[in-house]
């Protein structure tokens, strides 16, 4: 099992979700409207700098992994939008 972290710009979470329910991901955690600088600029929601991103979580079979990473590689490509997997390996669900 894999522990993935996803973020992405949250203009687009909702592409995000679609995407994760075509690959049959079961589940998921998000948390919206996240603050933070990085490779895509400053997201702090402010007036100055008006962006943020979500961060989304869910565990998946180890198999998934290569297949959603693809898919959202080719979505980022397609789309030209920011988006970066990290993943952790889970010993246990419980």
């Amino acid at each position: 099992m894999k522990l993935l972290m996803i973020i992405v710009d949250t203009g687009c979470r909702e592409e995000l979700e679609v995407l994760l329910q075509r690959e049959g991901v079961a589940g998921y955690t998000e948390i919206p409207n996240s603050h933070g600088v990085g490779s895509t600029g400053i997201r702090m929601g402010s007036g100055a700098h008006p962006k943020t991103s979500s961060v989304f979580f869910t565990v998946v079979e180890e198999g998934m992994v290569a297949t959603l990473k693809e898919r959202l590689c080719s979505y980022c490509d397609a789309c030209d939008r920011h988006m970066k997997m990290i993943q952790w390996g889970v010993e246990e669900v419980v």
